[in-house]
């Protein structure tokens, strides 16, 4: 279905992942103009792309970039128990699998491509670079769950334990948390219309999906000197959801040559969504003027495709010599 409304044109689409199940898939692009870039956007656990996400999908193709959204197995419209991961690199694969597609279609093969990671999509994000480490030109990390706080690590012996019983009861909505629509949305408004849209899970995590979360967050945690593309994090300061001193702990460790930290004092963990709209301006303001820089500094991996393709040329003509 397409949708057009004034200079932006909204899409959905389903497709089927190699698991059969049905993927909800979703675009706003510019609707007069070619797009500058691809921005492929990671939602955040227990939340989707073609509501929660529609402010950013908005603001990003009012700038001139095509952005592309899809919903996770079992998350918003696509199919699947809701809010049930049973292998995080299922997740992550559907989603390569899914923009690679978009990337790799004639008109796009020059455009650049941005990831834009929401919370547990922002552990998505660096796993797709990490899977392929040359194949993004950046990524905008929002408020990004890459590692879990020391004080909040559980016992090696709980790990066990929920290891086990995730076995036998992977299902279960046992894991105990607290309601993150409040801690991560500051404005009512906001948490009113999160409570109100079924697109969104409200329980309590299925234990496989928690196990999977703490296996992804204590991964991630000892590979984050491996992240070397060049990447934007913006984080609240008062985040009750992901800790923004894991933020910084990334930024410090990462290998990326081009990267930026952003920390918000006061605000807390949904900045593209859940915050005052002067707050929600100056996040964007500031995404946009990273991405701005972006498009004008050379791509690596675009140059690095052209100098293959030039350099047998070269050694044709001097072998001629």
């Amino acid at each position: 279905m397409a949708l057009e409304t004034g200079t932006i044109r909204f899409e959905e689409e389903f497709i089927f992942n190699s698991r059969r199940f049905k993927l909800y898939t979703c675009r706003w692009v510019p609707a007069n103009t070619e797009p500058k870039a691809l921005i492929f956007l990671c939602h955040g656990y227990a939340m989707e792309c073609s509501i929660s996400m529609k402010g950013t999908g908005i603001r990003l193709a009012n700038e001139g970039f095509a952005v592309f959204g899809i919903d996770y197995e079992g998350h918003g419209k696509s199919s699947g128990l809701q809010a049930y991961v049973p292998c995080f690199d299922d997740l992550v694969n559907d989603c390569s699998n899914y923009f690679k597609s978009i990337c790799e279609k004639k008109e796009n093969s020059r455009k650049r491509r941005f990831l834009l990671g929401e919370s547990m999509g922002g552990a998505v994000a660096l796993l797709l670079h990490r899977n392929m480490p040359e194949y993004w030109d950046g990524a905008v990390l929002v408020a990004p769950m890459c590692k879990i706080a020391d004080d909040m690590k559980p016992h090696p012996f709980v790990i066990y334990t929920i290891n086990k019983l995730s076995k036998i009861i992977p299902k279960w909505k046992i894991v105990p948390v607290e309601d993150i629509t409040v801690l991560a949305n500051k404005e009512p408004e906001r948490r009113k219309e999160i409570q109100s849209n079924p697109l969104c899970y409200k329980g309590k995590p299925r234990l496989k999906t928690g196990v999977e979360l703490l296996r992804i967050s204590i991964e991630m945690e000892k590979n984050l000197h491996q992240v070397s593309l060049p990447f934007l994090i913006v984080h609240g300061g008062d985040d009750k959801v992901t800790d923004p001193g894991i933020s910084k702990l990334l930024y410090e460790k990462a290998a990326s040559k081009e990267k930026k930290l952003k920390l918000y004092p006061g605000m807390c963990h949904a900045l593209t969504s859940g915050e005052t709209l002067q707050n929600i301006n100056l996040v964007f303001a500031d995404i946009i003027a990273w991405l701005g820089d972006r498009m004008v500094v050379g791509s690596s991996r675009w140059e690095t495709k052209e100098k293959a393709s030039y350099d047998p040329h070269i050694h044709a003509l001097q072998g001629k010599i």
